[in-house]
């Protein structure tokens, strides 16, 4: 299964969203690894070359500023922090700039906030700029934008894996490769003796969950919990998902020639729709909607859209046209979608049939409260483990 794995990743990826992490970016005392970048250039130089398109979200920026300004711990206040992020983004721009025209290529800086993500017409916009880059044959290289936003550094997209994720749905991407300082995830801490990589993943469970061993601290935010949760994501939208060493110079053209390198997390089916991505992962939820466990087998197990009988309680304040979670009553997310009644109606027809809401409130604009085109799986609960 490993070999025919990677031998279809190989073949099939056409499009390659790369994420680069910070402990792979930056030495010990904080400053730039330029060798490593410089390897980096000479390996999407080579994947260009075959043909593929290639995107990179690149951590780093605090990382850099704090080598840059000669700190030996992360700014706790987030105005210095912001600071930091803005000294050591033009440093990491250059680099991959310095990096990509030795080879006649070039970077172009895209910051993005969370909230690009979630407007719908800004999301677009991003895809079309992006699509633009690539049609060009320059490699974009996003990060999230630390230095505008009160909050993104704590609370935004939480770290750059998941931002990777999610620029990996925008796109549709074929491939996301999460370049870590460990190959893959591992059946214990890859430190202790006998520890073995795991090559495949074919479903994210509470297994394969339970592997991550993080090592939090320093100038890194994410760590493998956050990585197996992008590759959650990215596979639900129908994308594979590789975690590998960054620190192998020679890792993506090894990938690219189905080399047993990292975990291979396998996409879940076909790639959904781009509007589907959109309401699954990016948009942002106005509230929740609790339904009992027939109308989620109605939605997940067999495509179907959300009616009012199966409704049993409400969260959030929300309008008709807004985008809602909708859970299990254990208070699981499965699901996301545009609802078609406000809160307020639809707190007053929750549980009834379609043919008596007409009675309820005088009127019966939709009979779904949710339409399956409208409607997005984001979770497969009654699989998780």
């Amino acid at each position: 299964m490993a070999d025919s794995t990677r031998r279809a990743l190989a073949d099939t990826s056409r499009l390659v969203v790369v994420k680069v992490g910070t402990r792979v970016l930056t030495l010990p005392d904080g400053l730039l690894d330029t060798a490593r970048i410089e390897a980096l250039g000479r390996q999407f130089d080579a994947l260009l070359a075959q043909g593929r398109r290639v995107v990179l979200v690149s951590s780093g920026a605090v990382g850099a500023g704090m080598g840059r300004m000669g700190l030996t711990s992360r700014p706790q206040e987030l105005a210095h922090l912001q600071a930091v992020a803005a000294i050591g983004q033009s440093g990491l721009i250059e680099a991959y700039e310095r990096a990509f025209r030795a080879h006649r290529r070039h970077a172009a800086q895209v910051l993005l906030t969370a909230d690009d993500l979630q407007d719908r017409t800004r999301y677009l916009n991003i895809r079309n700029t992006l699509r633009a880059l690539l049609d060009y044959g320059v490699i974009p290289v996003i990060n999230e934008n630390d230095t505008v936003s009160v909050e993104e550094l704590r609370t935004s997209f939480g770290d750059n894996d998941r931002l990777a994720a999610l620029v990996t749905t925008l796109l549709g991407a074929d491939l996301l490769v999460l370049l870590s300082d460990v190959d893959g995830v591992f059946d214990r801490h890859p430190s202790e003796p006998g520890a073995a990589r795991v090559p495949v993943v074919e479903r994210i469970d509470g297994r394969i969950e339970s592997l991550a061993r993080d090592r939090l601290g320093g100038v890194s935010k994410g760590g493998m919990a956050s990585k197996i949760a992008a590759a959650r994501i990215a596979t639900e939208a129908g994308s594979t998902c590789v975690i590998a060493s960054g620190r192998d110079d020679h890792v993506l053209e090894r990938l690219m020639a189905a080399g047993d390198v990292g975990t291979a997390f396998v996409a879940r089916g076909t790639t959904m729709p781009a509007w589907k991505r959109w309401l699954g992962w990016s948009a942002d939820a106005r509230g929740r909607v609790i339904v009992d466990d027939g109308a989620r087998d109605a939605v997940v197990l067999h495509g179907r859209s959300l009616l009012a009988a199966g409704v049993r309680r409400l969260e959030g304040a929300f309008t008709a046209g807004d985008v809602v979670s909708l859970a299990t009553e254990s208070g699981r997310e499965f699901a996301r979608g545009l609802v078609n009644y406000p809160a307020g109606e639809l707190l007053r027809i929750a549980g009834l049939r379609t043919e008596r809401i007409a009675d309820e409130l005088g009127y019966c604009p939709y009979d779904e409260v949710v339409h399956r085109d409208n409607l997005a799986v984001v979770r497969r609960d009654h699989e998780a483990g």
